[in-house]
């Protein structure tokens, strides 16, 4: 049982290390060529519907965590950018990483990383879009971000492959978690037990695993290769994905942090909202 834990550890870790250095430089180098301030204004003047397109390619070239897209928002705040605008950044930003939706397409498959890319991205239009109509503008605080934002270095591609080692130092050790995870469970764990536990028929398990995934606080890189060990043992993909996409898209210091810039209406609405996307993602992947 070791050697088989250990070779799938080491070819599992082997394909995410490579395949995840060659997509982050990539990004970096288009990132090199992203007018920032271009966007801003351009999500700002535009139609809602629009601009929040505009905010999901934002948030799809800025693949920030869920804590290190609240900088950022604040920052869309201060500028008065329109509060359904940010709030689809806030949601698509952490879930719509292009190095781990690459990531997804080899592991589990180019139509999962499509349909999880639509639906995360239309589910966070949506949110953002009920939530200023539902009024909850008015629920945020008068924050000052000191000193501002750091202007951009000068595009390179010595910049580009610092970014890269700067990115896979913080992202690394989750991949190679997840891997080991996943190792463990592909050696281990018997087929039977998860495909009986975690069958389709366990609807309840996609709400259950919307609502943990938060407090657990997964990062992609790590539920990558362990969602894909869990498939292949025979769990449903729609908790797999609830998962996935609650543990990404909210955390506790996340939400520590937008205490800090929200009232407490629009802090219960947001993990609520992350909730609803995770489900309702969740139980669309049933129809996959």
């Amino acid at each position: 049982m070791f050697v088989k834990v250990l070779e799938s550890f080491l070819l599992l870790a082997a394909e995410l290390v490579v395949l995840f250095l060659v997509v982050s430089f990539l990004i970096n180098v288009l990132q090199g060529f992203i007018p920032y301030d271009r966007f801003n204004r351009y999500m700002d003047g535009s139609h809602v519907l629009v601009s929040s397109f505009a905010a999901l390619l934002l948030a799809f070239v800025t693949p920030f965590c869920s804590c290190s897209t609240i900088p950022f928002v604040v920052s869309l705040l201060q500028n008065k950018t329109r509060f359904s605008v940010v709030m689809v950044f806030l949601f698509a930003s952490p879930v719509l990483d292009p190095t781990i939706i690459t990531l997804m397409a080899v592991l589990l498959g180019v139509k999962v990383a499509v349909a999880y890319t639509v639906i995360t991205g239309v589910l966070a239009v949506v949110i953002g879009l009920s939530l200023e109509k539902l009024g909850f503008q008015t629920a945020v605080k008068d924050v000052i971000m000191r000193g501002g934002q750091p202007a951009p270095a000068a595009f390179s591609l010595q910049t580009a492959w610092q970014e890269m080692v700067k990115l896979m130092k913080t992202v690394g050790p989750y991949l190679i978690l997840g891997a080991a995870i996943g190792a463990v469970i592909n050696g281990a764990v018997p087929d039977e037990w998860i495909a009986g536990l975690f069958s389709e028929e366990a609807w309840w398990l996609v709400p259950v695993a919307a609502v943990i995934g938060i407090p657990l606080y997964i990062r992609l890189s790590a539920m990558i290769p362990m969602s894909a060990v869990l498939l292949a043992k025979g769990m449903a993909i729609a908790p797999v994905m609830a998962l996935m996409i609650s543990s990404a898209g909210a955390s506790l210091p996340e939400i520590t942090l937008l205490n800090s810039i929200f009232q407490k209406r629009l802090v219960a609405a947001f993990i609520a909202s992350v909730v609803t996307m995770s489900s309702v993602s969740g139980f669309l992947f049933y129809l996959i």
